[in-house]
């Protein structure tokens, strides 16, 4: 079982920068590929960033390519959305989640553990 608790989510004007990080629990956490997610208001969930378990890969979803950047440090058992120059779309609640392989990450519905979730809101 993983626990994964968000925080660094906050308000902020467009344009400005803030960084996500994600704690989980358990002594494997380099076995876990990571992904962020979230979902907007009256949306659906969408892929955000993924990172694989060593941190050598990386994928982003076209929509924040060059501006958000995945990484980890399976030391601390932690990974981190670094997220710059927002824009009032980006507003959404974001989630990071584990997966217990290393391909198949940009699906949602294959992650096995998911946190609680962070908000975060970019004012124009």
């Amino acid at each position: 079982q993983v626990q994964l608790v968000e925080s660094g989510g906050g308000l902020v004007q467009a344009g400005g920068s803030l960084r996500l990080s994600c704690e989980a629990s358990g002594r494997t956490f380099s076995s876990y590929a990571m992904g962020w997610f979230r979902q907007a208001p009256g949306k659906e969930r969408e892929f955000v960033a993924a990172i694989t378990g060593s941190g050598s890969v990386t994928y982003y979803a076209n929509s924040v390519k060059g501006r958000f950047t995945a990484s980890r440090d399976n030391a601390k058992n932690t990974v981190y959305l670094q997220m710059n120059n927002l824009k009032p779309e980006d507003t959404a609640v974001y989630y990071c989640a584990a997966k217990n392989s290393q391909n198949g990450l940009i699906r949602g519905a294959l992650y096995d553990y998911w946190g609680q979730g962070t908000q975060v809101t970019v004012s124009s």
